[in-house]
């Protein structure tokens, strides 16, 4: 009686085990699918703002980014209209809690950016000195890459893919330092570049930077993901 009662337990333990390895892969797939997904969105606004801001030369086209959520969202509910839906899983929250963390965090810092960026440019040039505007501003950008990276990290080791943890940890820390230290700026100083040229370079580096990175640390394990299923 009680060998059978450790054979019925065995046996249950195995089918838990079974059950959250199936929900695991599932939900891998699901994320691979929306973090490739994401990163050409990411890269074709890249471009896309890159093109139309030299044709016009109206640098508003940045604002493009903002529509990116919204983009994203419809274009991998389109892509997973036939799939059959990811079952409600304990990993499959936890994942999402973290992009939406992620959302909500972005979101906000932008918001509250705008505002901080406009201040110290009216008082620059009040005190006629816009060395402190260019040195005590906020570039949201590079502390969304370090979050994007932190995020693709972590839904990583929730979900024990080593591509994402690392891909996540390239990208963001790599972006984030890349910004901070005006890596772009220093290279076009280095470079000499000819003063005509130096508006279409100044629009088209950051958006490739932006386009490169977003492929590394998102579309990479993504496409990574999708491969092994």
């Amino acid at each position: 009686m009680e060998e059978n009662s450790n054979l019925t337990a065995e046996r249950s333990l195995g089918i838990i085990t079974e059950q959250i390895e199936r929900s695991r892969k599932s939900v891998l797939e699901d994320v691979g699918m929306s973090l490739f997904i994401s990163g050409i969105c990411i890269i074709g606004v890249a471009f896309i703002t890159i093109i139309c801001a030299l044709l016009t030369g109206n640098m508003a086209f940045h604002l493009l980014y903002i529509l990116l959520p919204l983009v994203i969202i419809g274009i991998d509910r389109y892509v997973k209209r036939n799939k059959p839906k990811v079952p409600a899983s304990f990993i499959g929250k936890m994942v999402d809690k973290t992009w939406l963390t992620f959302g909500i965090f972005v979101l906000i810092f932008a918001l509250l950016s705008i505002p901080f960026n406009n201040l110290m440019f009216h008082d620059a040039q009040v005190a006629d000195n816009m060395q402190v505007y260019f040195q005590n501003r906020i570039k949201p950008i590079s502390i969304i890459y370090l979050m994007m990276g932190m995020a693709v990290s972590v839904n990583g080791n929730i979900l024990k893919s080593k591509w994402m943890v690392w891909c996540g940890i390239i990208g963001g820390i790599g972006g984030f330092f890349w910004e901070s230290f005006h890596v772009t700026e220093t290279l076009i100083g280095w470079s000499r570049i000819p003063l005509d040229y130096f508006s279409t370079v100044q629009t088209i580096a950051p958006n490739l930077m932006m386009a490169i990175f977003a492929f590394i640390g998102v579309t990479l394990p993504g496409w990574m993901l999708k491969k092994q299923h």
